[in-house]
């Protein structure tokens, strides 16, 4: 057999062994497909058509065109929604990426027992959004929780912070801000790979403290900061269980914790409006695309990547 019957010969094989490799794939990854298209992309190509119709579970769906679009425009409560949505977001978000920073820095110091620490401080990430949890929530901040008697412990007469609209939102704030350990845990990971040698040289010229942190730690952890900065905000945008919980899927007192997505469970599941609250998912993908879309925008003027 000559040389090129040879090489014949050994691409013949090679692309018969890709081939079995390639069905069997096929075979592996058919049940993933199946369920992206049954579980996932059905329902959505089903929401985006409902939002064009007139639907109550009980009757077939009614085309009324562009209608449940447009009513998104007049619908005053659910501005309402917006607004405390929005609210949620901004303040939340922000406060607790700090304090997951603040912490991971801490536990950056080479802490002993820092794994446990890790532990620990991850724990309310995986609970924050947990029935469980929003009970617990409405216990520690009732007319008679814990944070009543801890003041009364000082002579200050405290209140019901879930039941006053002044303070509602407020509660689910902190408890947003609460479940800071997802982004601490990425936050320590990104500190973990800053060179040292920039700290080094920082400390020769004397640079310290606050200077060090804005001029090295900032900077360099940008990329991870943006990273959190965008997966909190989908996140927040997303929040409904402690509102649900919280106000016994009122949204109340006075609207003070309707968040968007308990809004639009709301018109699906209380008033049975299928088709407007599919419009509304649809429109609260818009608001997250928007959001996205503008922190993308933005990254270039503070996201420095070192490479």
């Amino acid at each position: 057999m000559s040389a090129l019957d040879e090489l014949r010969r050994l691409r013949r094989d090679s692309t018969t062994d890709r081939k079995r490799d390639n069905k069997a794939a096929f075979w592996f990854l058919l049940p993933w497909f199946a369920g992206l298209v049954i579980i996932t992309l059905g329902p959505v190509a089903a929401s985006f058509g409902l939002g064009f119709t007139e639907y109550n579970l009980i009757q077939p769906p009614e085309f009324i065109g562009l209608d449940n679009f447009t009513r998104v425009f007049s619908d005053e409560r659910l501005h309402n929604a917006l607004g405390v949505t929005f609210t949620y977001v901004l303040v939340s978000v922000p406060l607790q990426l700090a304090f997951a920073l603040g912490v991971a820095m801490l536990l950056d110091r080479g802490l002993r027992g820092l794994a446990f620490y890790r532990s620990a401080f991850y724990l309310p990430s995986l609970l924050g959004s947990s029935v469980a949890i929003a009970v617990l929530w409405t216990q520690i901040f009732g007319a008679d929780g814990l944070v009543n008697r801890v003041l009364g412990f000082f002579g200050i007469e405290g209140k019901g912070w879930i039941s006053d609209p002044d303070t509602a939102l407020s509660t689910l704030i902190v408890l947003n801000v609460w479940t800071f350990g997802a982004p601490m845990i990425i936050f320590l990971a990104g500190l973990r790979q800053i060179p040292g040698v920039y700290y080094e040289a920082a400390a020769i010229d004397g640079v310290r403290g606050w200077s060090r942190f804005r001029h090295i730690t900032l900077p360099l952890l940008s990329p991870i900061i943006f990273f959190n900065l965008v997966l909190q905000i989908i996140h927040a945008f997303q929040s409904f269980t402690q509102a649900f919980v919280v106000s016994n899927g009122t949204g109340g007192p006075s609207d003070s914790t309707m968040f968007y997505t308990l809004y639009l469970y709301q018109q699906g599941f209380s008033r049975f409006d299928m088709g407007y609250a599919a419009a509304l998912a649809w429109f609260l993908l818009l608001i997250i695309g928007a959001f996205t879309a503008i922190n993308f925008w933005a990254a270039k003027y503070w996201v420095f990547y070192d490479d």
